[in-house]
Formats: structure tokens, sequence, C-alpha cells
């Protein structure tokens, strides 16, 4: 009996010794940033250094002061635009221009175009700044590759480095490697910057369609996927950590402060996902948006989400043999972004 209520004693005290596993971060939307004009749109970037969030726009970028939630200028003749890239250090910004097969160069302080679009492969969607090798990374999806650029000179490195695949979002990990998931393998390939040659790849199943992709300071990476899930892996590894379940219609995720937000275009809504426990990561909060919200950026420092979307008008009729009534035609000078914070 004395034995037991010691083991009782013990255990109660080592209970009360261990760390409450905190809740989330309440997130909710808490403003709009009114842009106008066409209802076209993909990536986001942030540049919390800066206050500047650069929002891809059919035909143009523009750049909003993320102080005044204002825009503040016009990077223009971005056709197609799909992503941005920012290399701080050389106080250089980079879009894929993926009607042109191209990629404008610009100075963030003044947001003038610097010099004559830089050819890549076809259709430049994704687009990431490498900062070991100064290298910039287009990720081409009809032409199923990569360009590497020199982010100080503008010049192609490498004009296509084959991928093996159709890319999506990427990512770098400060350390020399590049990370892109490919859409139509379910897979992660990983590249060598230096040498601008895939070093790796590794399937993410049970992941459909991977998208967005997003990478925590431990070096692990969050891809959202068609049929509802996520994939938390590890490169190191090449291994599938878990599968949460999230919302439908992903298209981008972002991460911030210790949890990656999956945004749900088709549900509109965000997904939050964070590790509830060592090694395991659970889908911990939805966040409401607006049907249509399904790229987003993270400003880090200032723990806010942004997210592009436009009013849309009801849904066209389905026609003979159609599954689902589509999507309704944008509202006119109804695009804004939608900023979520806590």
């Amino acid at each position: 009996m004395k034995s037991t209520v010691f083991m009782v004693f013990a255990a109660a005290a080592l209970t009360a010794a261990l760390p409450a596993q905190a809740a989330p971060p309440a997130y909710k939307v808490t403003g709009h940033i009114k842009i106008g004009g066409a209802g076209s749109w993909d990536y986001v970037y942030v540049d919390s250094a800066n206050h500047r969030l650069y929002v891809s726009h059919n035909t143009q970028t523009e750049v909003v002061d993320t102080n005044t939630d204002k825009v503040i200028a016009t990077i223009p003749d971005t056709n197609g635009v799909h992503g941005i890239a920012i290399a701080a250090d050389l106080g250089k910004g980079f879009t894929s221009d993926g009607r042109d097969n191209a990629v404008t160069m610009f100075d963030i302080k003044t947001d003038k175009v610097l010099g004559e679009k830089i050819k890549t492969g076809t259709n430049p969607d994704s687009i990431i700044y490498e900062p070991v090798t100064h290298r910039v990374f287009t990720f081409n999806g009809r032409s199923s590759d990569a360009t590497a650029i020199d982010a100080k000179t503008g010049q192609v490195i490498t004009a296509s480095i084959p991928l093996g695949g159709k890319p999506e979002f990427s990512q770098a990990d400060g350390k020399g490697n590049v990370y892109a998931n490919i859409e139509d393998k379910n897979e992660i390939v990983v590249l060598d910057a230096k040498n601008a040659l895939v070093s790796r790849r590794y399937s993410i199943a049970p992941c459909d369609s991977p998208s967005g992709l997003t990478i925590s300071p431990k070096t692990i990476l969050f891809s959202v996927c068609d049929n509802k899930t996520a994939i938390v892996s590890d490169p190191a590894s090449g291994k599938v950590l878990a599968t949460p379940m999230i919302g439908s219609g992903p298209d981008g995720v972002a991460y911030d402060d210790g949890y990656a937000f999956s945004a749900n275009g088709r549900d509109g809504n965000i997904s939050m996902i964070g590790e509830t426990s060592p090694g395991k990561y659970e889908t911990v909060a939805t966040i409401a948006t607006m049907p249509g919200a399904r790229t987003i950026g993270a400003d880090q420092k200032a723990h806010k989400l942004y997210l592009p979307v436009a009013e849309f008008g009801p849904p066209p009729p389905p026609k003979e043999g159609q599954k689902g009534r589509g999507r309704g035609t944008a509202v006119p000078d109804s695009f804004q972004i939608i900023i979520v914070g806590r």
C-alpha cells in the first residue's frame, strides 16, 4: 500500500512538472486592402524587413506598404505574372512572367525595372532566390524544367534543369538547397543550387497534385494537395512525417510562428497545422476567409497573413454532361487582399 501511494504521488508530481501544450494563437480576418482592377492573380510575397507586400496581378505586379496597407507602386509589363522573389541583400526583385517565358528584374527601392527581360523555360511559375549562391531559380510549368539565373548580373547560368515532371511551388533552406513540388508525380525534387542540378527526389504519397509548399526553420516541408491533405515531410530523410487533413481547393501554404497555414480556395478558409506533440502534426484550427482565396503569404515579424481574392458572381448553369457549375465571373474592381492576424 505504501509503495502504491508513493507511485501515485510521483506520477502526479511528474505530470505537474511537464509543460502543458500551449493553445494555438487565434487568427481571424482583421482587414482588407483594396487593389481593384482585373480579378486575376497568383502568388504574393511578403518582404517583412522592408514592410512590403508584392502581389501578382495579371499583367502587372502591385507593391503594397504593409505599414499603411496602401498600394505604393506598380511594376508594369509582368505579363501573366505568377511569383515574386526578393534578393534583399542585392536590392533586387524578380517576377516570373508566365506569358512572356521570362523574368523581370527590378530595384526594390525604386520599383523600377532593371534591363531587358531574362528568358526562361516555358511558362515560369514559382520563382525563388537562393541566398548562398545568389541565384534565382524559376520553375517552368510547361517545359518541366528550371532555369538558374545569376541574381547579381541577371545572366542565365543554366537555361534548362530537367525536373522530370510539372513543377509547382518552391522553397530554399538557406543552405544551398532548393525544394519544389512536382505536381504530376506527387514528389518533391531537391536542387543543388551551386551545381544547378537535381540532387535527389522523394515521394510524398498519399498526396494528390501538390501545389503550395512552405518550410519551417527546422527544414520541415509542408505541401498542400488536391485530395484535402497536407504532407509534412523531412527532406533530409525523404520521409513523410504526417498527413493532416485540410480544406478543399488549396493552392498556397505559408509558415508563421510554429504553424503552417493552408489557403483553401474552394472552402473559403485556412487550415492551421501545428505540431501538437513531438513529431505529430495536426490541423488545430480553421479560419474563415473568402471563397477563391487560394494563395497566401506570411509576415513572420508582424504575424500577419495576406491572401489575394476577388468577389465572384453566381456560377453559370452547367453544360450538358458537365459536373458542377464552375465559377462565376469576377465582380469588376473587387480584387483585394485579405489580412488575417491575431
